[in-house]
C-alpha cells in the first residue's frame, strides 16, 4: 500500500497529515506548504496572473492548474481542499470570484464580479450533529469553453455549464445548461437558445 493510501485509510495519521498542512479549524494552508510543496504540485500556464490581493487556499493533495493569458482578480478565494480546480486558457475570473473545487472552467471563459461556485456541500441529515462536523459532499461543477457568467451568479455543486452558454446576473444555476443557451433567474431557467439553422438566439416559451 502507497503512503498516501495508507495515511486516507487511517483516520489518526490522516488527521495528523491534516494537521501539518493546515492549522485546526482553518481552511488555508501553512506557511510552509505554500513556500516549498505548492510550486512544485500546482500548475500555472504562460502568461497567466493571479493578483497579490488573492486569497490561494491550495493543498497539495489535490490538483490547482490555470492556463496560458488567464487571469484571477483581487479578491478572490480558491480552494481545492476537497477537489481539484482546474482553469483553463485565456480565462478571466473576475473580482471576488469564490471557486471550491471539484470545478473545471474551460477556455475563453468570462466571470464578472462576485461569482461562487461550489463544488462541495455540507452533510446535515444528523440533526445531533451541527452541518459543520458532518462528512462533506461533493458534486464537479464544470464550466465549458466560451461561457460568460455575470455578476453575483452562484453556481451549485454537480452543474454544467455548456459550451458559450451565458448565465445572466444575480442568476442561481441549479441544473445543467445545453450549450448555446442563456439563462436566468432564481432558480436558473432557460430563457434563450442558439438556432443553428435559422442563426438566431430565440426566446424559450414557457
Amino acid at each position: 500500500m502507497k503512503l498516501v493510501e495508507k495515511i486516507k485509510s487511517d483516520e489518526r495519521l490522516k488527521n495528523i497529515a491534516l494537521r501539518m498542512l493546515m492549522p485546526k479549524n482553518q481552511a488555508r494552508p501553512r506557511l510552509w506548504v505554500k513556500l516549498f510543496l505548492n510550486p512544485f504540485k500546482h500548475h500555472k500556464g504562460k502568461g497567466s496572473l493571479i493578483r497579490k490581493r488573492t486569497r490561494m487556499d491550495l493543498m497539495p493533495f489535490n490538483n490547482f492548474e490555470i492556463g496560458e493569458d488567464s487571469t484571477i482578480e483581487d479578491f478572490c478565494t480558491i480552494n481545492n481542499g476537497v477537489g481539484e480546480v482546474i482553469i483553463g486558457k485565456r480565462t478571466r475570473i473576475g473580482i471576488g470570484n469564490v471557486l471550491i473545487g471539484p470545478v473545471t472552467v474551460g477556455d475563453d471563459v468570462m466571470f464578472a464580479q462576485n461569482v461562487v461556485l461550489s463544488g462541495l456541500n455540507h452533510g446535515y441529515e444528523d440533526v445531533t450533529v451541527p452541518p459543520s462536523l458532518q462528512k462533506v459532499k461533493t458534486l464537479p461543477i464544470i464550466v465549458e469553453n466560451e461561457v460568460w457568467i455575470g455578476a453575483n451568479a452562484v453556481i451549485t455543486a454537480g452543474v454544467t455549464i455548456g459550451k458559450h452558454s451565458i448565465v445572466a446576473a444575480g442568476c442561481v444555476v441549479v441544473k445543467d445548461v445545453p450549450p448555446y443557451s442563456i439563462v436566468g433567474g432564481n432558480p436558473g431557467r432557460l430563457l434563450k437558445q442558439y438556432n443553428s439553422t435559422s442563426g438566431k438566439w430565440e426566446k424559450v416559451p414557457h
